[in-house]
C-alpha cells in the first residue's frame, strides 16, 4: 500500500523521470529533423558513425580518381581530334604524290605539286605539336606524353595510354618522301600507304584505350554513388518517421507535465486530513 509522506513525493519522483526521459527523446527527435542525420556524431553510435566516417572518406578520395581519369580522357580526345586531322592530311599528300608520279608533268605543274605537298608536311607537324591537353602531348616528337590515370583511390594501380610519335620524324611516318622535286616511285607510293596504315593502327590503338578510361570512369561513378548511398543508409534520418515520433513525444510530455502537476500537489491533500 503506497505510504502517504510529506518528506519523499514518490510519484513527482516518477513523474520527472518520466518527464526527463521524454524531454531526451524529443531533443533527439528534433535535432535528428533539423539536421536530417539520425548519427550526427560518435556519441549516437560509435561504430555506425566510425563505419559511416570510413566509407564517407573513401567517396570522396574517388573524387581524385574522377579528376584524373577525366584528364585522361581530354589528353586522348585532343590527341584523336589531331590524328584525325593527320589522317586527312596524309591522304592529300598521296593524292599529290600521286599527281606527281606523272612522267609528263611539266617542270612548273611539278613545282605546284612540291609546293603543296610540302605545305601539308608542315601542317602535320603543326597538328602534332599543338594536340596538347594539361601539358601532355600523346603524339608529339618524342616520348615524354605517356598518361598514368589513377584507378583507384590507393594509388597503387593506374590506367595506362602510352605515346606514339605521329610527327614527320617519328616511326610511324619513316619513309615517307620529303618533297617531290623528283617523280615518286612505286616504293614511294608503298611507303606512303604505309604511313597511313600506322597513323591509322595507332588511332585505333588511342581509341582502345580511351574506351578503357571511359569505362573505368563509369564504374568509379557507380562506386562512388553506392558508397554514398551506403553512407546515407547509416546515418540519415527517416524524416517521415521522426515526424511521427515528434507528434507522439509531444503528447507523451505534455501528459508527463500533467502528471507531474498532479503528483507535486499530492503533499497538499495530507493537510485536509488534519482539517487544513
Amino acid at each position: 500500500m503506497p505510504q502517504n509522506s510529506i518528506n519523499t513525493n514518490v510519484g513527482a519522483m516518477i513523474a520527472l523521470q518520466s518527464l526527463n526521459t521524454i524531454n531526451r527523446d524529443l531533443a533527439t527527435t528534433l535535432r535528428r529533423i533539423a539536421t536530417g542525420l539520425k548519427i550526427s556524431s560518435p556519441k549516437d553510435n560509435p561504430a555506425v558513425w566510425a563505419t559511416a566516417k570510413m566509407q564517407s572518406a573513401e567517396a570522396k578520395s574517388l573524387d581524385a580518381v574522377r579528376a584524373s581519369l577525366q584528364r585522361g580522357q581530354s589528353t586522348v580526345d585532343v590527341a584523336l581530334a589531331a590524328g584525325d586531322t593527320v589522317t586527312d592530311l596524309l591522304d592529300q599528300m598521296k593524292q599529290k604524290m600521286l599527281a606527281a608520279s606523272d612522267p609528263s608533268l611539266t617542270t612548273a605543274s611539278r613545282k605546284l605539286l612540291n609546293d603543296d605537298y610540302v605545305s601539308l608536311r608542315k601542317q602535320i607537324d603543326r597538328a602534332v605539336e599543338n594536340a596538347s591537353f594539361n601539358g601532355v602531348n600523346l603524339i608529339s616528337a618524342g616520348t615524354n606524353g605517356n598518361i598514368r590515370a589513377l584507378a583507384n583511390a590507393k594509388a597503387d594501380q593506374t590506367i595506362d595510354v602510352d605515346h606514339v610519335d605521329l610527327s614527320t620524324g617519328g616511326a610511324a611516318l619513316a619513309g615517307m618522301r620529303a618533297d617531290l622535286l623528283t617523280a615518286p616511285s612505286s616504293t614511294d607510293i608503298k611507303a606512303m600507304d604505309t604511313a597511313m596504315q600506322n597513323v591509322t593502327s595507332a588511332l585505333s590503338r588511342l581509341g582502345t584505350q580511351a574506351n578503357g578510361l571511359d569505362t573505368h570512369l563509369t564504374f568509379i561513378d557507380k562506386l562512388q554513388d553506392t558508397l554514398e548511398a551506403s553512407v546515407g543508409r547509416l546515418i540519415d534520418a527517416d524524416m517521415a518517421q521522426e515526424a511521427t515520433r515528434l507528434q507522439a513525444l509531444q503528447i507523451k510530455q505534455q501528459l508527463a507535465i500533467k502528471s507531474l502537476s498532479i503528483a507535486n500537489a499530492a503533499p497538499s491533500y495530507i493537510l485536509k486530513l488534519f482539517g487544513g
